[in-house]
């Protein structure tokens, strides 16, 4: 089971980017799926999930309303699009998956992949 982070880069300030979350030796349809991100010097942070069951969706507040994750099961990969990018969501961003049908509650998960990082500045 593995997972690959990607899509980091450097952006400006109001822009945009996408990060995947690739899946190998298991199918990434049957797993919810995290986003979280860790900024230097802080703790790592929740981001957004997206069930495997109905594909519901679910963001912290930090970045409602600006960023969008979705799955596209066909390419066994799941998508977080960032836009309106601050200074503050500069953070290595990880994805990671839990075999469950909903998100779980306690953002716990078994599988992570490596970071990718999103640095945003002027």
């Amino acid at each position: 089971v593995q997972l690959q982070a990607y899509g980091g880069g450097l952006v400006l300030p109001g822009g945009s980017l996408r990060l995947s979350c690739a899946a190998a030796g298991f199918t990434l349809e049957d797993y919810a799926i995290g986003w979280f991100r860790q900024a230097p010097g802080k703790e790592r942070e929740w981001v957004s999930c997206i069930n495997s069951g109905d594909g519901s969706t679910y963001y912290a507040n930090s970045v409602k309303g600006r960023f969008i994750i979705s799955r596209d099961n066909a390419k066994n990969t799941v998508y977080l699009q960032m836009n309106s990018l601050k200074l503050e969501d500069t953070a290595t961003y990880y994805c990671a998956a839990e075999l469950l049908l909903h998100c779980p509650t306690n953002h716990e998960y078994d599988y992570w992949g490596q970071g990718t990082l999103v640095t945003v500045s002027s």
